[in-house]
């Protein structure tokens, strides 16, 4: 099955102020992951970076290349992270496969030429998410399960954001060109996330919201003194320029995964903002 790669362009700072929720949506939410039987990419100007799902149900899907990568073949010149959020499942790359439990990671380097998903049960299949960016130098594939990723405890229950950060394909776990990439998940009870807000100019951050059905997600984008919202709902992507802040908060826990890429692999590379620091102040 051919699926076309959806495009999407950025704007900058005068842009977003003009923009009506609607067209806020529009520009920077994707959602259209995470369709049974099927494989959605979506290409962004910010970084080059492609955002992607894939959710086998009898049969497996494979990664195709398309015209805006230039490429004989998806990973020629690309490096992929992914995290199986649904049942377990698997991934072949080039004939080796990985068996990947819910809340697995693999990290798939440059030059990999064939990449298949597949649910071990339609009944409880697989979902697949990856973000990839271009790579300068080829790393080893590597499979990281959910009990050997970095494990941080962050957040007081008093702030309501009490939650469990799981770096899953960063500095010391997995060599890579320029991906970061894990998950978040929040205590019960507790509602936001990575508050105070931060922004990181020498790179762009992506986050995908997930278990957070019934409820959802308001996240915040934008300049500090001007912040923006969407409301996102499970299962849904929303990326940020270098310049914006990235923060959320539910009407209920959730968790997400969270991908950069950019300049450098430091995942505490952050110019760090106090809550005053939102909005125009008094």
């Amino acid at each position: 099955m051919s699926v076309q790669m959806d495009y999407r362009e950025s704007t900058d700072r005068a842009g977003m102020s003009r923009m009506t929720v609607r067209e806020l949506r529009d520009t920077f939410v994707i959602d259209s992951l995470f369709r049974p039987g099927e494989l959605r990419l979506s290409y962004l100007e910010i970084e080059r970076a492609v955002v992607g799902s894939a959710a086998p149900t009898t049969a497996a899907l494979t990664l195709p290349t398309y015209k805006e990568l230039a490429s004989r073949f998806f990973c020629e010149r690309r490096e992929v992270g992914v995290i199986n959020i649904g049942g377990p499942g698997s991934i072949t790359l080039d004939g080796q496969r990985f068996e990947m439990a819910r809340h697995d990671s693999l990290y798939i380097g440059r030059g990999v030429e064939s990449v298949s998903f597949e649910s071990n049960a339609a009944t409880d299949p697989a979902k697949f998410y990856f973000v990839s960016y271009p790579a300068h130098a080829s790393y080893p594939s590597k499979h990281v399960r959910r009990d050997e990723a970095r494990t941080i405890q962050a957040g007081e229950a008093g702030t309501a954001n009490r939650r469990v950060i799981r770096q899953a394909i960063r500095p010391g776990i997995v060599e890579t060109c320029q991906l970061v990439m894990g998950f978040t998940e929040l205590e019960d009870g507790n509602v936001w996330n990575t508050m105070p807000p931060h922004t990181h100019r020498r790179r762009s951050e992506i986050y995908m919201y997930f278990d957070a059905s019934p409820g959802r997600v308001m996240h915040l984008m934008g300049e500090p003194a001007e912040p923006r919202a969407v409301f996102m709902d499970d299962g849904e992507a929303v990326f940020s320029p270098s310049w914006s802040i990235h923060s959320g908060v539910g009407t209920a826990s959730y968790s997400f995964v969270w991908c950069m890429g950019g300049e450098n692999l430091e995942f505490d590379d952050m110019d760090m903002l106090a809550v005053h620091d939102l909005g125009p102040g008094a």
